[in-house]
């Protein structure tokens, strides 16, 4: 069973994800804030983590950026999930070392799709 870090301060959209991935069989795991998904990418181990990039007091771009300078956050999947849908928004998530971007709303089945591309056969199961 794959384990995803949802990283959300909003509550809603966090319960309303985390829902819908644990129906269809993944392990989730929930980092509110900035300080919290940096740590609990080292303490949970995840597969993949679903980034939001406004997190409020800190951006979720630089999140990414702390996760990734620690061993720990080399090999994970990262998908960014923002509001901001040009394509400069894609560059930076990228640049920033995301794997992927979702805009929101989150259309579900298309951010699945991208899930299991990057989780790959492996952790599927």
């Amino acid at each position: 069973m794959a384990r995803v870090l949802i990283v959300e301060d909003n509550e809603v959209n966090r319960d309303m994800l985390g829902r819908r991935l644990k129906r269809r069989g993944f392990d989730v795991a929930f980092a509110v804030d900035a300080a919290s998904a940096v740590a609990m990418a080292h303490s949970e181990c995840p597969d993949l983590i679903l980034m939001d990039i406004g997190l409020g007091t800190e951006n979720g771009l630089d999140v990414t950026q702390r996760i990734r300078a620690q061993a720990f956050g080399q090999d994970v999947a990262i998908i960014a999930l923002t509001a901001h849908a040009m394509v400069s928004d894609r560059d930076n998530c990228i640049a920033a070392g995301c794997n992927d971007f979702e805009t929101k709303p989150i259309e579900f089945e298309r951010l699945l799709m991208k899930i299991r591309e990057h989780l790959g056969p492996a952790d599927m199961n």
